[in-house]
């Protein structure tokens, strides 16, 4: 009798231990990259509005792997971080960085709005009121030969502009942020 006791509750140990440790482990072993995807024709874009533009994240699982992107040209009188070959085109989430939530870019205000919390972003993206911890994750972007735009990688980034591997919403990186979240191991920075 105590040995089936214990068989027993070996059994109902394992049943709690093994998803959970699939759970946590599973992550290191998917290879999730984003494809580049080619979105819209550079002369197309304004640098003084977003456009809206849908792409797929995730491939195989229908709309749910798709989301939308806001798109403009660089505008060098208000975006501030340096240059370089992926920002050309500025690419904005849509996802909140409080819950997740989906934001909207309303033109009159030239705010994006969360309507579930009341998270506020200025035109660049930053946090300007509400409880999101961070300014709006980005996209890599790059140009054509042909003109068009591609919007790749999803990055996030902290007050500053710093680029950061992708983290999830309501994970701060600023401050020890960057080291309290570190990012999931299935991420993989842009390396090109």
């Amino acid at each position: 009798m105590t040995g089936t006791a214990h068989v027993a509750g070996g059994v109902a140990a394992s049943a709690f231990l093994l998803p959970a440790l699939g759970f946590a482990v599973g992550p290191i072993f998917d290879e999730h990259e984003q494809p580049w995807q080619d979105v819209i024709a550079l002369d197309e874009l304004p640098d003084d509005s977003y456009i809206p533009k849908t792409i797929t994240l995730v491939t195989g699982v229908g709309q749910a792997g798709k989301s939308t992107v806001y798109l403009r040209k660089r505008n060098a009188s208000i975006d501030k971080e340096p240059e370089d070959q992926y920002n050309q085109v500025i690419a904005l989430s849509t996802r909140c960085m409080h819950l997740g939530c989906p934001v909207r870019y309303v033109s009159a205000a030239e705010r994006f709005i969360c309507p579930c919390h009341g998270g506020v972003y200025d035109f660049t993206g930053a946090v300007d009121g509400g409880p999101p911890v961070r300014p709006l994750d980005r996209f890599y972007t790059r140009i054509t030969q042909a003109g068009r735009v591609e919007v790749g990688p999803r990055f996030s980034v902290n007050d500053e502009l710093d680029r950061f591997s992708p983290r999830d919403p309501g994970e701060p990186l600023d401050g020890v942020g960057q080291y309290l979240y570190p990012s999931r191991p299935s991420i993989r920075k842009l390396d090109e």
